[in-house]
């Protein structure tokens, strides 16, 4: 349902902004650009967990997930945009001793800079710095009162945008590393853990400038 919500209105913008300009800009300071993304969420995960202050060592694994994604880019320069992304995730989290931890859906939106070395040309490289924060919310796990802590962090960006004939519409490929953790609790503090989940976003999708 989210994924159709999405690539609905995805369609409406990019079906409003094509009747305004059916020809992509010749220059992109003060252009916009939406894209919508197929993206694989792979955690780089890690976490240290503590039962009544004893660590049970063991190997903790967060789930990958394959998710929707939307962006909005604003271009401030012909060269420099501002981006926000916006998606939500469900993962698992495992450890090999304690087995499943939880599950927990992740909204994790972000904003980056971005530098364009290219925007007009037939290939249009990108790279870009921002910042992140994670709202945790919806875990289920047998462990009662758990919870996870919010968190901030930096996110790094590097993709390609590749035009699709003269039009405003183009391709795109996407990936990003953003520097996430969180702190759990369950069981009225009997049970802590924290944990690294630092995931990579690899997408790739479809986008239009107007």
């Amino acid at each position: 349902m989210k994924f159709l919500q999405l690539t609905a209105a995805f369609l409406l913008l990019a079906g409003a902004a094509h009747a305004a300009d059916a020809v992509a800009p010749a220059g992109t300071a003060g252009h916009f650009q939406v894209r919508l993304r197929g993206v694989a969420v792979v955690p780089d995960a890690s976490a240290d967990i503590a039962i009544s202050g004893a660590h049970i060592g063991g190997t903790t694994s967060i789930s990958t997930s394959l998710v929707p994604e939307a962006d909005l880019s604003y271009f401030i320069t012909d060269h420099i945009a501002v981006e926000a992304i916006a998606a939500v995730t469900k993962h698992t989290v495992r450890n090999s001793v304690a087995g499943t931890v939880s599950n927990v859906w992740l909204l994790p939106p972000t904003i980056t800079a971005q530098y364009h070395f290219d925007p007009t040309g037939s290939i249009r490289p990108y790279v870009g710095v921002g910042v992140n924060y994670t709202f945790f919310y919806d875990p289920h796990s047998a462990l009662p009162g758990i919870g996870f802590k919010n968190s901030f962090g930096w996110a790094f960006q590097a993709g390609a945008d590749v035009p699709v004939g003269d039009g405003p519409y183009f391709l795109n490929a996407d990936i990003k590393k953003v520097f996430m953790g969180t702190h759990i609790r369950a069981s009225g503090g009997a049970v802590q853990a924290s944990a690294r989940i630092n995931p990579w976003l690899i997408g790739a999708g479809v986008g239009m400038r107007f």
